[in-house]
């Protein structure tokens, strides 16, 4: 974990951004079956000011009391996207997780990515630099997402590692319910770890402890930042046909109150300053 600066003084505000960083080796599986004995018996409400609400019969609990959802289909650009996830960050009052996909070639790498090493991808892909630390994801087949923690939410609370590991776990049972071996990586090969200064490697190349393994191989990771607000972990789910209600279901796993939401024009507004000070920016892009 590496203590962030943003690039402005400011005495009261501290940002930390974290990839779990270590060569995974073992992993533990768990189906649906393992978490409670039995399937677990649910009861849908109708939905109650704009939100679905599915209530477990034995009341197992999600990370979340309620959870806030945007499905974003619109085309943006790599810097507008890193820019929404910002904005939601800023705005939200409730855990918020926003979904997007890619209907162009784009790449986003690393806080601490250097971009003399991705630099070769820009004739035929739309570059971003992360405010998450990380390596180098590519984006056009993938599905992103983005998870908000307002610091008033009591999962804020919880150390950032453990944060990874239960969005991983509900990524993982998620996967698990459309018949997918699915696992999340929870022993580490110490001698192999590599710091977020240091690391700027293809990100599904290098598992690391609680990425989301399906066949051996990675298929959901992701990085964080932890501010003062409250923290964005920022995902990508590739190498796997998902169903089209894969996003649903994640949510559900992660929440049984949910609320649809829609991308309204004042968050794009803001969205659309923060990517032209910043991630729209060549002095942001190349800041290493």
């Amino acid at each position: 974990m590496t203590v962030m600066p943003d690039g402005k003084a400011s005495p009261t505000r501290t940002e930390v951004s974290l990839t779990i960083s270590e060569t995974s080796r073992d992993v533990s599986r768990s189906t649906r079956s393992a978490r409670s004995g039995q399937a677990l018996n649910v009861a849908a409400a109708p939905p109650l000011n704009g939100c679905n609400v599915t209530l477990p019969l034995d009341m197992t609990k999600g990370l979340f009391a309620s959870l806030n959802v945007y499905h974003d289909i619109a085309s943006r650009s790599a810097a507008v996207n890193m820019a929404i996830d910002e904005a939601l960050l800023e705005t939200a009052e409730i855990p918020t997780i926003r979904f997007y996909t890619w209907d162009h070639p784009a790449l986003s790498f690393g806080y601490f990515g250097k971009f003399a090493d991705v630099e070769n991808h820009a004739p035929r892909r739309d570059l971003a630099r992360r405010w998450t630390g990380g390596g180098t994801v590519f984006h056009g087949d993938d599905l992103t997402y983005s998870i908000v923690i307002p610091a008033t939410e009591p999962a804020f609370s919880e150390s950032s590692r453990s944060i990874y590991e239960k969005i991983h776990g509900a990524l993982r049972d998620a996967l698990v319910s459309e018949g997918r071996d699915a696992v999340v990586a929870v022993v580490a090969d110490r001698g192999s770890s590599v710091s977020d200064a240091d690391y700027n490697g293809h990100c599904f190349a290098h598992p690391v402890r609680a990425d989301v393994l399906s066949n051996g191989r990675k298929v959901a990771g992701a990085a964080q930042r932890r501010t003062r607000r409250g923290l964005l972990q920022q995902g990508s789910i590739q190498g796997i046909q998902l169903a089209n209600k894969f996003a649903d279901q994640f949510a559900r796993e992660l929440c049984s109150k949910r609320c649809h939401k829609a991308v309204d024009e004042h968050l794009i507004a803001r969205a659309h300053e923060i990517a032209e000070e910043k991630y729209g920016a060549q002095v942001w892009l190349r800041k290493r």
